[in-house]
C-alpha cells in the first residue's frame, strides 16, 4: 500500500505539472496569435481599427466627437493603437507567461497534496492505516477549503465543508473503482 501510494503521488504530481505547463503554453500561444491578428487587423484596415476605438470609448460615456479625436491621436503610433485594441477587444491577453513556474506550483502542491493520504502508511497497516488515510485526508480537505476562504468572500465553515465534500466524493469514487476493479 505504502509503494502504490508513493507511486500514486509522484504520478499525480508529474501529471499536474505536465498539464499545467502545456495549459500555461496554449494560453500564451492563443494570446499570441489573437495580438498577431489585431496587428494584421491594424495594417490591413487602420481606418476601421481606429473607428472600433473611438466606439469603444463611445460606448464608455465619451461623445462621438470626444472619442473621434481620442481614437485618432491613439492611431498615430501602431504600436499605441494595438495596446488600446489588445485591451478593449482581447480584454488585455494576458495569461501564460511562465509555464515552468505553473508547472512547478501544480506539481509540488499536488505532490504535497498526495502524500497526506499516504502518511499513515509509513507508521500502520491494513484496515486502520485506511481509516486513518481517510481521516487524515478529510481533515486536510478542511483545513485547505477553510485557509482558501482567507482570499474569498465565502465562510471558513462553508468552504472547508465544500472541500470536504469535494475530497468525500472522489474518495469514495476512487474507492469504488478500487473495490470494482479488485485492486487489493
Amino acid at each position: 500500500m505504502l509503494t502504490a501510494g508513493l507511486a500514486g503521488a509522484l504520478a499525480s504530481a508529474l501529471s499536474m505539472a505536465t498539464g499545467a505547463y502545456l495549459a500555461e503554453r496554449s494560453i500564451a500561444e492563443v494570446s499570441a496569435a489573437n495580438v498577431a491578428q489585431e496587428a494584421r487587423e491594424i495594417d490591413e484596415n487602420p481606418d476601421e481599427e481606429r473607428e472600433e476605438v473611438s466606439l469603444y470609448y463611445q460606448l464608455k460615456g465619451l461623445s462621438q466627437t470626444e472619442a473621434d479625436e481620442l481614437a485618432a491621436k491613439l492611431a498615430q503610433s501602431r504600436e499605441g493603437l494595438l495596446k488600446v485594441m489588445i485591451s478593449e477587444e482581447l480584454g488585455g491577453a494576458q495569461g501564460g507567461e511562465n509555464p515552468a513556474q505553473a508547472a512547478l506550483a501544480a506539481g509540488l502542491s499536488t505532490g504535497l497534496g498526495a502524500m497526506v493520504p499516504v502518511l499513515p502508511f509509513f507508521w500502520l497497516h491494513g484496515p486502520t492505516a485506511v481509516i486513518w488515510a481517510a481521516v487524515v485526508s478529510l481533515v486536510a480537505h478542511f483545513l485547505v477549503g477553510a485557509a482558501k476562504s482567507l482570499v474569498t468572500l465565502r465562510t471558513w465553515w462553508s468552504a472547508g465543508l465544500e472541500m470536504t465534500l469535494a475530497g468525500i466524493i472522489v474518495g469514495g469514487c476512487t474507492y469504488g473503482a478500487g473495490v470494482l476493479f479488485h485492486v487489493r
